[in-house]
């Protein structure tokens, strides 16, 4: 109760981000949730030169930071471009330093202020408890019509082209993404937000509000945690439904357990991520501490692996960040051939989705998400958008991804179409 309230309440700010772990529990957890809200100071930017800003903002702050990181800064690591449609608009890096951080560790609500607004902490916790859930039913907007930047016959072409790249020996692997999206449609961003965390309960689930662009994710995939001296990736490779018989889903997790061309996805991904941390790494202490391990989440059993590193107690966080992105699980390998190909074939800017929300700490610690199972809206633009992909490898079927597509997208498309 007191989490629903919490994020009622978190309503009136221009800036809310929240993030829930959904009672996962892994050696890595920090907190079961965590909301801040109300910014004292902010950066946003567009690539050019972001992670320098960013640099120079964190040194500068010293204080928790909360925001995201687009995909499109691919174009100031490397030497790219983003001109696909971007209906969405949403800069392509934002973070704001927090007047109030509130975090939830089981049954501890801890009440982390700044200075300045400290004296309002209890005020704020009685007026958290004392909300009321929205009575009744909210007036029911139309479904919204939502529609695919690219048709099937499109996509299999597209799927092709790059199987063409594939077997040229342009990469050996690539994400490749489409959009789907509604046009003219009003949503009540935190009912959608819950009515998909409900049906998802994913590990790293973020609903974050920046004025009039909101994110609603289910992401089930951490992209990047620092803690300490210790930095840890989980990308995630390898896709398969569930089942309400428990028989029956029993062998759909035991045939994505054995599934070689799954493994071989998730491998390839995983040398990528050992390659991406060793730049930063202490010589020799880069491991796969957990390889091709299936998780089952509410929607699909997903393959996971865990890539550990120690850094110097020196490093800067914000190069860590800039040395490993964006994350291999979503582009693919070689990375930078991989992004020049994904940008050729797919019909959409990514914007946010396939980059990273999270947060720093004081102390230079961070953890960042995936942005995948997310839905992004712009309420200026009465614009709605959530986009899937999948890994293209040299095996790969077009009918079998276009359908893994559709089973990625089918928790955001409920919500959206209830």
């Amino acid at each position: 109760m007191f989490r629903g309230n919490l994020l009622l309440w978190a309503q009136q700010f221009e800036e809310v981000l929240w993030l829930e772990s959904n009672g996962h529990t892994d050696r890595y957890g920090s907190f079961d949730a965590l909301l801040a809200v109300d910014a004292l100071t902010s950066l946003e930017t567009d690539y050019r030169n972001a992670f320098d800003a960013l640099k120079e903002y964190q040194n500068q702050t010293g204080d928790w930071l909360f925001g995201y990181l687009s995909y499109d800064l691919k174009n100031d690591v490397e030497a790219l471009c983003s001109r696909n449609h971007d209906g969405l608009g949403f800069s392509e890096l934002y973070f704001f330093q927090p007047k109030k951080i509130i975090c939830i560790k089981g049954n501890t609500v801890e009440f982390q202020y700044l200075n300045m607004v400290d004296e309002e902490v209890e005020t704020d916790f009685k007026e958290i408890s004392a909300i009321k859930p929205r009575a009744g039913r909210s007036k029911k907007n139309h479904p919204p019509k939502i529609k695919l930047r690219i048709f099937k016959d499109a996509y299999f072409e597209q799927v092709r082209k790059m199987l063409e790249h594939i077997h040229r020996g342009d990469l050996y692997e690539a994400n490749f993404c489409q959009e789907f999206f509604a046009e003219n449609t009003v949503i009540d961003a935190l009912k959608t937000y819950e009515k998909l965390n409900d049906i998802s309960r994913s590990p790293f689930a973020t609903f974050m509000k920046h004025g009039n662009n909101y994110v609603l994710s289910a992401s089930p995939e951490r992209y990047l945690k620092k803690q300490g001296n210790t930095i840890i990736s989980q990308p995630i490779k390898g896709t398969a439904r569930r089942s309400r018989k428990r028989s029956e889903d029993r062998i759909l997790k035991k045939r994505l357990e054995e599934d070689v061309k799954e493994r071989a996805e998730n491998i390839m991904i995983v040398d990528l991520v050992r390659n991406d941390l060793s730049k930063s790494a202490l010589k020799g202490s880069v491991s796969v501490a957990e390889l091709c391990k299936v998780y089952s989440f509410e929607q699909v059993h997903q393959m996971v692996s865990t890539v550990t590193a120690k850094v110097s107690e020196s490093q800067d966080p914000v190069e860590l960040l800039r040395e490993t992105f964006p994350m291999g699980s979503m582009t693919g390998a070689p990375k930078v051939s991989a992004m020049k190909i994904i940008e050729a074939l797919e019909a959409t800017k990514r914007g946010l989705y396939s980059g990273a929300m999270g947060y720093f700490t004081p102390e230079n610690d961070f953890d960042f998400n995936v942005v995948i199972r997310s839905i992004l809206y712009n309420k200026a633009k009465a614009f709605v958008s959530f986009s899937v992909g999948g890994a293209i490898t040299a095996k790969a079927s077009p009918e079998e991804e276009y359908q893994e597509c559709l089973l990625k997208a089918k928790a955001m498309r409920t919500v959206l179409e209830e």
